[in-house]
This record gives C-alpha cells, sequence and structure tokens, in this order.
C-alpha cells in the first residue's frame, strides 16, 4: 500500500478528490497525513476523513530554508511513500526538494511546458491560446519543469475568462492526480524513469 503525505495551502479540492479515491478499499493508496504552510481551509477535509495534519505557517520562521528544514522534518516524521502537492503556493527549498524527489509530484492547470509559473491559467488567456489542459509532473529544483507524468487538452472557450476556464480544468488535474499515483501505487508507474503520458482528447465542459 503507498503512503501519501498531501501538502495545501487553500481550499484542497484536489486532497478532497484523493481522500475520496483512496476511500475506496481497492486503492492501492492512502493518506496518512496532510500538512499546510499556512491555516487552510482544506485541513478541514483531513479532519473529516480521519486523517492527521499538521502545519508549519511560512511566516512563523525567518527564513525559507528554516520553514522548508521544518517542514522536511515533519515529512520524515512520517516517512510517506510519496509527497503530493496540492495547491501549495510556496516554492519548495531546494534542500526539501532535493530529499524527496523523484517521489514528490503536483498538478499545474496547463499542458506544460505551456505557461507554468504561479498563473497558468490567466497566462494561456492572455496569450489568446484556444487550448490550454492540465499536467501532473515530478518536483524538481526548477518551477514547473519536472518530467511530465500526465496531461490532458482541456479547451478555452468563447467568452472564458480565468473563473470559468480554472473550473474546467480542476476536474482534469483531479482525475489526472488520482490516476497518478494508483500508476504509482501499482508499479504501473516508475518515477526514477517517469515517461511522458498525454492524454490527446481535448475537454471542453
Amino acid at each position: 500500500m503507498l503512503t501519501v503525505a498531501v501538502l495545501i495551502s487553500g481550499g484542497g479540492s484536489n486532497l478532497r478528490a484523493l481522500l475520496e479515491a483512496a476511500a475506496d478499499p481497492g486503492f492501492p493508496a492512502r493518506v496518512i497525513v496532510v500538512g499546510a504552510d499556512r491555516p487552510a481551509d482544506g485541513l478541514a477535509h483531513a479532519e473529516a476523513y480521519g486523517i492527521p495534519s499538521f502545519s508549519v505557517p511560512f511566516r512563523e520562521f525567518a527564513t525559507r530554508e528554516e520553514w522548508g528544514d521544518e517542514l522536511a522534518a515533519q515529512l520524515r516524521a512520517w516517512r510517506p511513500d510519496l509527497v503530493v502537492l496540492s495547491g501549495l503556493m510556496r516554492l519548495l527549498p531546494a534542500a526539501v526538494v532535493d530529499a524527496w524527489s523523484p517521489r514528490i509530484i503536483n498538478t499545474h492547470p496547463a499542458y506544460l511546458p505551456e505557461f507554468p509559473g504561479a498563473h497558468g491559467v490567466r497566462d494561456a488567456l492572455a496569450a489568446g491560446a484556444t487550448e490550454t489542459g492540465a499536467s501532473v509532473i515530478v518536483v524538481d529544483s526548477g518551477v514547473d519543469t519536472g518530467p511530465i507524468l500526465a496531461q490532458e487538452r482541456v479547451a478555452v472557450l468563447p467568452g472564458d475568462d480565468e473563473a470559468t476556464l480554472h473550473d474546467r480544468i480542476k476536474p482534469v488535474e483531479r482525475r489526472l492526480l488520482i490516476d497518478v499515483v494508483r500508476r504509482i501505487a501499482t508499479g504501473e508507474l516508475d518515477l526514477a524513469a517517469p515517461a511522458p503520458t498525454a492524454h490527446p482528447t481535448v475537454t471542453e465542459g
């Protein structure tokens, strides 16, 4: 059984979807702890499912490195097989990434390498793109530059704004994340040598 730690910053919609999937006895992974870098609403999902949680508030540390050291210590205490970033709005210090990669993954609301960074949906609209997407990647020392584990296109519809487009991307992100975690757990996907897995279907709504 693959054990998973999930790190969040906000509402935790991806976390909720993963917890729902993991509640199925046939799902080959279990979330064992949820961590946050601030008082995050998504911690309520952990409580609802009886999952332990911890908080390492970024603002309580003098430097990002000190914050990262404490975060790493919390993760080491739980010894998860996999770390999932679920809307963690904070770049991890190199020491944390080095300690866990390639066993640390993230979702991104764009078809990488298109539109990396914190505003992937906004940037796609600003570029006049007719389609964007969702990706699941291994976290490395760059910004959304790690190996791609899965991705799928999502159409940009006439009249879309950042909110409506993001609302259509989010379910694709959740589905891809759950599938990637399942494939890692079953050994179908080897993080030591990840291969890009593109899904050519374009989701319109």
